[in-house]
């Protein structure tokens, strides 16, 4: 019997079966003699009809691996054909496609050596896991760059002295974070440098070559062409004289439909596919570890509440230290979806999209500098963690499923701007009152921030006569939030395009390019009063107990050799619910009551910690 035949048999007993059990009777012509229903099975002659069909679906089951192949060659020789059409006749108007089919011929040949060549490649590598070697390699590559700095500073500063501002303001806020930090001995310098050096690099290349500037410019305007079209749909929804005029219906939209955007991409694998890679690159470098790596990365695209959702299944075993560089890396960043806003405020695009993906690096190097590792943590594996792809079910309900998400973004930050303003103007008018009492005029929460943060600033590298309105600036960010500080840089920034007079009547209209840029770079982050209550609020409700928090009884039912968070916390809890009877015999409550080995823990506990119990 051939394939056809016995495909035809198999399909036609599975019918009969199933006629079967639901208790019917066939005849040849696939009546049931009973009349109560009727189910039809192919007669002879229908059987023989339908074997042409039968052998062609066959065949191409036995070829549908041939078949997709073919289809995908002509689709790649078809799109060949009208990329090199569009590259030959204006290549200037065909950059952006350039650039995409790049990035994919870039991926595609990540994953082909990845799958082909990756043990390979990891066989070729194993003799630098020496560990004498790899001491050796890390030395020559921090004296390298030691060297290149100082040449780099020595003949950069030589032409620009004033650069030397700036750099001793970095060495000044590092011997600030060191003097703040929780355990000095046990600072990792190779991450703090390197996070520094990344950044470094970055920022280089990005603002000193032309190859860097001119990518992220056209980057930048890309983004904005992207983000325009979001006039289409607002327009149609609040006409056209709502959206050229009113902040609410000109910058909100953009967010939903950039949170619509994310949600899709998110749906599709590309933003895990970037955020691991990313993670990956800083793990490796830096020395940090796989969930804290993911977190930070994932910074870059996403919010400070939703990151840590990246990394909900590990939380509960993450170290102190760990949990500090996750909210390091909320604070030094923006989500993506309110980048498109803060662009349309008229905030120079490529600075804001590298301040962003600059501050990931710098957010785990200045955490481990202030909150070091002295725990051990369970995820020091090189392999990274596994992300999953949204749990939408197609295209469509992601796209609708992101939009509707960020209708809560929205009204958050629509809230926030009415409480905040409504609020700076109420503190303004009361301390400008005040100070009238006294003879002090133009007293505002904005002077006051000029005043104190004025030598920070001047630190940044900012001229000292652009030093008061910079400082404003960011004293506003601190103690409201960014929106509010960007929308006041955007009117400076449009006084200045606008061509006003930089004084009039003794006050400074607007600040110098190089201030903006720096101003930009410095606001690029949640770091304000009122984010920290939401990312506390966010990672409580995603805590769940670690080990010795969740069960102390059965940890010190285990003899424990050394100090641990968890042993503290035990021995603590063991501590306070110890008495003294009547006949100073020691009495246990609560959990410890009635357990035998309550004393042998308690003098197991003695031996690391003192307390009067232990006397």
């Amino acid at each position: 019997m051939d394939q056809a035949s016995g495909a035809e048999a198999l399909t036609l007993s599975r019918v009969e079966r199933g006629v079967e059990n639901q208790g019917l009777e066939l005849t040849e012509d696939g009546a049931d003699p009973g009349g109560s229903q009727k189910t039809t099975v192919p007669g002879p002659q229908q059987r023989r009809n339908l074997q042409p069909f039968i052998k062609a679906r066959s065949f191409c089951a036995r070829h549908a691996r041939l078949f997709k192949k073919i289809l995908l060659g002509l689709l790649c020789l078809a799109y060949t054909a009208y990329f090199l059409a569009a590259c030959i006749l204006d290549f200037h108007r065909a950059l952006a496609l350039f650039v995409i089919t790049c990035l994919v011929l870039f991926v595609l040949a990540h994953h082909f050596l990845e799958k082909f060549f990756g043990k390979k490649l990891s066989r070729c590598l194993k003799p630098l896991k020496n560990s004498r070697l790899r001491v050796w390699m890390q030395w020559a590559i921090a004296g390298v760059s030691l060297v290149g700095l100082v040449l780099w500073l020595a003949l950069d500063t030589a032409q620009r002295p004033e650069q030397l501002i700036s750099f001793a303001g970095i060495c000044m806020f590092l011997l600030i974070l060191f003097a703040c930090s929780k355990h000095h001995s046990a600072v990792s310098w190779r991450i703090v440098f390197w996070g520094l050096g990344l950044q470094f690099v970055f920022g280089i290349l990005v603002i000193r070559t032309d190859p860097g500037f001119i990518a992220f410019q056209w980057l930048g305007e890309q983004v904005q062409i992207f983000l325009d079209y979001t006039v289409a749909g607002s327009s149609f929804v609040f006409g056209d004289t709502l959206v050229k005029d009113v902040f609410a219906f000109q910058s909100l939209p953009i967010i939903i439909f950039f949170g619509c955007v994310m949600s899709i991409l998110y749906y599709l694998g590309l933003v895990q596919w970037v955020v691991q890679k990313i993670a990956w690159f800083l793990q490796i470098t830096m020395g940090t570890t796989a969930t804290e790596t993911l977190a930070v990365a994932g910074n870059i695209f996403v919010g400070m509440t939703e990151a840590p959702l990246l990394i909900r299944p590990y939380l509960a075993d993450m170290t102190l230290s760990e949990m500090h560089a996750v909210m390091t890396g909320g604070f030094a960043t923006i989500a993506g979806s309110v980048l498109g806003a803060f662009i349309s405020f008229g905030i120079d695009a490529p600075s804001l999209i590298s301040a962003s993906v600059m501050a990931a690096p710098c957010a785990l190097a200045l955490s481990k500098l202030v909150y070091p590792e002295v725990e051990e943590s369970k995820f020091k594996s090189k392999e990274g963690l596994k992300l999953q792809r949204g749990k939408e079910r197609n295209i469509l309900e992601a796209a609708s499923s992101g939009a509707t998400d960020a209708i809560g973004l929205v009204a958050n930050i629509a809230a926030n701007l009415i409480a905040f303003l409504a609020v700076l103007a109420f503190i303004n008018a009361v301390l400008s009152w005040m100070g009238e009492l006294v003879d002090i005029h133009g007293l505002t929460f904005q002077v006051i921030c000029s005043y104190v943060l004025r030598p920070m600033v001047f630190m940044m590298g900012v001229d000292w006569a652009d030093c008061p309105i910079v400082a404003e600036i960011v004293g506003i960010k601190f103690f409201t939030n960014e929106f509010v500080a960007y929308q006041q840089l955007s009117q400076y920034k449009n006084k200045r395009l606008s061509g006003v007079e930089e004084w009039l009547e003794g006050e400074k209209q607007w600040i110098s390019v190089k201030a903006e840029i720096i101003s930009t770079f410095s606001l690029c982050g949640f770091a304000n009063l009122s984010s920290m209550g939401i990312t506390l609020g966010g990672l409580r409700i995603l805590y769940v107990p670690r080990g010795a928090e969740a069960d102390c009884v059965s940890f010190l039912n285990t003899s424990f050799t050394n100090r641990t968070y968890e042993s503290y916390v035990c021995c603590r809890e063991l501590f306070q619910s110890v008495s003294l009877n009547g006949t100073n015999r020691l009495s246990f409550s609560g959990p410890w009551e009635s357990k035998e080995f309550s004393a042998t823990a308690l003098a197991n506990c003695c031996k690391f910690y003192t307390n009067a119990v232990c006397a």
